[in-house]
């Protein structure tokens, strides 16, 4: 269904209603923040790498070809933008208000013990991707939790499908000693 509604879209932006590349956006806007962010580890960057593959893609809609989903031509974008973008900048940047950004609602009812553990597992989890080489990370997030496939991830990446999964392995082992006690 997901790919019909894009062809649908991409059709009409190529018939010359740009409008509809609303819908695009809307639907990828997160998943391509996201692997910007993986790459660039800045929220202002990985924003404007988002907007930029955007901008691309709706500037070389038409050759777009249908030989893959349009989300793996989307994200191969913000990856090699993303890409671009790391290696021009010279001085790197690390955020140093990373445990601020964190938004703690206070919420004086008695919360479900259930929903406490799920948002601290969630929490370290996330600490623990994060933790990761950047392209191991950035693996992990495509295959687990955007449920990429790997020959998607392949095309997305440039990397090969052997790679991918050797890479995916480590993870997984780094993963499970940095959560052990969760599991």
């Amino acid at each position: 269904m997901k790919n019909t509604d894009d062809q649908f879209y991409i059709d009409k932006i190529k018939r010359g209603d740009p409008s509809s590349f609303a819908f695009l956006v809307k639907r990828y806007k997160d998943m391509a923040f996201t692997i910007a962010l993986k790459i660039l580890k800045n929220e202002e960057d990985a924003e404007d790498a988002a907007q930029e593959s955007f901008v691309k893609a709706y500037q070389q809609i038409r050759k777009f070809e249908n030989k893959s989903k349009f989300s793996t031509w989307l994200y191969t974008i913000v990856y090699r933008t993303s890409i671009s973008k790391l290696q021009k900048s010279k001085v790197p940047v690390f955020p140093i208000d990373d445990d601020i950004t964190e938004n703690y609602a206070f919420d004086f009812s008695a919360p479900q013990i259930e929903t406490i553990l799920a948002t601290e597992q969630s929490k370290y989890i996330k600490n623990a991707i994060a933790k990761l080489p950047q392209t191991e990370s950035l693996l992990i997030t495509l295959f687990y939790m955007n449920e990429n496939s790997i020959k998607e991830i392949e095309e997305i990446t440039g990397l090969t499908e052997s790679n991918i999964k050797v890479k995916l392995f480590r993870a997984r082992k780094v993963l499970e000693q940095e959560l052990h006690f969760l599991l």
